[in-house]
């Protein structure tokens, strides 16, 4: 199975600045879209922010519209989320997937599905947000 790493999870207090990054390992990553969802504690995992990969159209939840960015980079082949303002409830375990035959961002984030319903998925990296 082909599987993306994510990267650039840690530690960071409240109001801080994190920056993650997806990349796929060993092959050339092709999909019509791509995001991250976060999985805290207790509750159901939620799409935060994806990005479909034929026109840049990207979604965000409304909980992190504003202090987040999803971009891609076609020379690294990479995917990132710029977390800024993070709040504690921004805390969670992020993951990257991707996915074929879905047809805009919104449709990619608004319905998570197991990261196995997915054609390319990461393991996660974590965020701690405390003071």
């Amino acid at each position: 199975q082909l599987h993306l790493v994510e990267s650039g999870g840690g530690l960071v207090q409240p109001g801080g600045s994190l920056r993650l990054s997806c990349a796929a390992s060993g092959f050339t990553l092709d999909y019509d879209a791509i995001g991250w969802f976060r999985q805290a504690p207790g509750k159901e995992r939620e799409g935060v922010s994806c990005l479909h990969n034929t026109d840049g159209s990207t979604y965000y939840s409304d909980s992190v519209k504003g202090r987040f960015t999803i971009s891609r980079d076609n020379v690294k082949r990479t995917v990132t989320l710029q977390m800024s303002s993070l709040k504690l409830e921004d805390a969670g375990i992020y993951y990257c997937a991707a996915l074929l035959g879905i047809t805009t961002a919104r449709d990619m984030c608004i319905t998570p599905r197991e990261l196995d319903k997915y054609d390319y998925w990461g393991q996660g990296t974590q965020v701690t947000v405390s003071s």
